[in-house]
Parts: structure tokens; sequence; C-alpha cells
């Protein structure tokens, strides 16, 4: 089976789900469902290969995106923001540190801690990969007649509101792509857009 059975298997296998869901009341047709999640799934992948030329992994550019917006940041912070447990931050900051792009300062507040902080290779790595995302969207949307383009605006709101998660420890927290830090979302369901790179 090649890679684009297997990722296609995987799509099908979760069909069930998304008619069950809409059986259950849930907005969506169940195909509808499987489109969306198909176009949005494909499209983060080719903004990812847009920035190719980084090798940060998914966790690396949502800590870095977390540490820009909330940051300095203590460790168990940092892992309260991105839903994991502090070794899996530990493992996932210490290339980042390695690579100079955050920096850990002493806790004026606790000696034993320390404050987790980007650096301006930091910052300019992250501005980079997102202009590049930007630049991606930029041109396939120029593709588009006027009246698509304007319907893909008004469609905008609609997909914010549909990264708000009730469960997430802090507001925003499902707000997931590391590349979209622009201006925060106006719309209360997903108040820190800018935590994610994407």
């Amino acid at each position: 089976m090649t890679g684009h059975d297997a990722a296609t298997g995987a799509d099908t296998a979760t069909d069930a789900e998304a008619e069950a869901g809409a059986e259950a009341g849930a907005g969506l047709s169940a195909e509808a469902v499987v489109r969306l999640r198909l176009a949005i799934g494909r499209l983060n992948r080719q903004m990812a290969r847009a920035s190719g030329g980084q090798d940060l992994t998914v966790a690396q550019l949502s800590a870095l995106a977390r540490v820009e917006v909330h940051g300095p940041l203590r460790l168990g912070e940092l892992a309260a923001r991105e839903g994991v447990a502090v070794p899996s931050v530990l493992r996932t900051i210490a290339p980042l540190t390695a690579d100079g792009l955050i920096a850990k300062t002493p806790d004026p507040l606790d000696g034993r801690s320390q404050l987790l902080e980007l650096t301006p290779a930091g910052l300019a790595a992250i501005t980079r990969i997102r202009r590049e995302r930007s630049a991606l969207l930029a041109r396939r949307s120029a593709r588009l007649t006027p009246q698509q383009c304007r319907q893909l605006e008004s469609a905008v709101p609609l997909l914010e509101l549909l990264l708000d998660d009730p469960d997430a420890a802090f507001p925003g927290q499902a707000c997931p792509d590391p590349s979209y830090p622009d201006p925060p979302c106006p719309d209360p369901p997903c108040p820190d857009r800018r935590d994610s790179v994407g």
C-alpha cells in the first residue's frame, strides 16, 4: 500500500464518525465534514512544505508561538498552555534552546525556576515561517475570482469559530496554527489566534 493509499484509508476510516456526528444533529453533513477535514489537512501540509527551509516540528513551532505571545513563561505554564506534561515540553524546547531560538533566564520570583523567552533569532524564524505560509495562501487565492475571494473571506469567521475548544485549559488553546499570529481574532471564541504559527 502506498503512502497515498494509506492516507486515503485513514481519511475514510473516520467517515463513520462524521456520519454519526451528522446523525446526532451536529451541523454539517457527513460528506461536508470529511471534505472540510481533508481540505484543511492537505492545505496545512502544503503550508508546512512551503516553509520547508526550517526543520522545526509542529510542537516546536507551537511552543515558539506560545512563548512569543505569553512569555516569559515557566516550563509548567508552557506545558499547561500546550496541554502536555512538563517532560514533553522539556523535550520540545531542548533543540530550540540549543539552536538559540528560546532563551532560559532565572525567574526573579523563584530562583529554582527558569523563564522561557523568545530570542531575536526565534522571532526571526517564526516571522519567516509565517511570511512563507501566508505567501502560499496569497498565491493560491490569486487563482480565485473576485466573487470566490469574497465567499472565502466570509467563511473565515466561521472557520475561526471551529477553533474554539471549550475543554481547553486556556482560552484559545485550540488555535493551532503556529503561523498566523497577525492580529488577534475579533470574535470571542478564538481570542488567542496568535498562539499558533499555521
